[in-house]
């Protein structure tokens, strides 16, 4: 664990972690949405042990994380305009593009596939790590396969400690979900994940954006074939059955104290993810809030670090309340679904 400034990054406690990416190691590290776990993208055996080291399966394809947008030619086949105006706007940041790959990247790193997701992150510990590495680097999120998201190192630690070679803790992330996933590699542009930076925006800039079904889905979506993580295999969940309620918010409370009671006539230990509107509504439980309502950035920010820590307490049922999908709420509950497996029950 090496410890570094997230405004100010020491640079020789960087090149320490760039030297294990460049010998092939694997090096968890802070972004602006959640704490990678990094290897060389290049290097194919790197790869394979960063799939290992999360249980990842080997069909979910990395993101991977340039320094400056001219790293992105020698991995791609072609940047269409759309790409061009995207990374002109939103680069760095939390949006990640899909491109036709370039003959350069090993099988392993896109996971068969003949399409790459790029990014780069606006996180100045990150961006020391890419440019003094001189790699591209593959980052997925920096747990185990399956559990939810790290917004710390500690969350990073649990999961991942004698697993890999070092994470630098620089501290909390600052969106807390994970970037949006546009998909360019086809004849019209697709949205595949929602994250960090919200469809509105997106859709301003390009008015024929589309989502993908997968995004909205209130089902597990049979998917032959995935380009983007998060879309075919279990995601974000705790060991507690998660549950998600759906509706007009006193509809919502109404229907969590109801299961509640139903779960603790059945001696199961009860969890609630609540917000600051609903938050007193609730008793006797382990109860936490997300946030208010009305600021979904930090309902965002907040949720991988409290579904963690409700699990960590005991619980064996959490009662999620639903939130609205504009902004950042859209992938809130993209989350939620995911962490509950579809259990979703619609209070009315």
């Amino acid at each position: 664990m090496i410890k570094v400034d997230s405004e100010n990054p020491d640079l020789s406690k960087i090149q320490i972690v760039a030297n294990i990416i460049q010998n092939g190691g694997l090096v968890a590290f802070p972004t602006e949405t959640v704490y990678g776990l990094g290897a060389d993208a290049l290097n194919p055996s790197a790869v394979l042990a960063l799939f290992n080291a999360k249980n990842r399966p080997l069909d979910n394809p990395p993101i991977i994380h340039i320094a400056e947008k001219s790293a992105i030619y020698p991995l791609v086949a072609e940047v269409p305009p759309e790409a061009e105006l995207l990374m002109r706007k939103f680069w760095p940041g939390p949006l990640t593009l899909i491109f036709k790959r370039s003959k350069n990247i090993p099988d392993v790193t896109v996971a068969g596939l003949d399409t790459i997701a790029i990014r780069i992150p606006k996180h100045k510990i990150a961006l020391q790590i890419i440019k003094q590495s001189q790699r591209p680097i593959a980052a997925p999120s920096a747990n185990l396969a399956t559990k939810p998201s790290p917004t710390t190192a500690q969350h990073v630690y649990e999961d991942l400690n004698g697993r890999i070679d070092a994470i630098i803790d620089g501290g909390a992330t600052s969106i807390g979900v994970e970037s949006t996933v546009v998909d360019l590699s086809g004849d019209k542009p697709v949205l595949l994940r929602p994250g960090g930076t919200p469809f509105e925006a997106l859709k301003k800039e390009l008015s024929n954006l589309e989502l993908h079904p997968f995004v909205s889905a209130e089902c597990d979506l049979s998917l032959d074939k995935i380009s983007s993580p998060g879309m075919k295999h279990k995601h974000y969940a705790p060991k507690a059955e998660v549950l998600l309620v759906e509706g007009n918010i006193q509809d919502v409370v109404n229907k969590i104290k109801e299961l509640s009671k139903y779960y603790v006539a059945k001696n199961m230990a009860v969890g609630i993810l609540a917000t600051d509107e609903t938050y007193s509504s609730y008793v006797g439980h382990v109860i936490k809030s997300l946030g208010s309502r009305f600021n979904l950035s930090v309902v965002a920010s907040n949720l991988f670090s409290l579904l963690r820590e409700v699990d960590s307490q005991g619980v064996d049922v959490i009662l999620a309340e639903s939130v609205s999908t504009e902004g950042l709420g859209l992938a809130v509950m993209n989350r939620l679904r995911k962490a509950s497996c579809y259990r979703i029950i619609k209070a009315s």
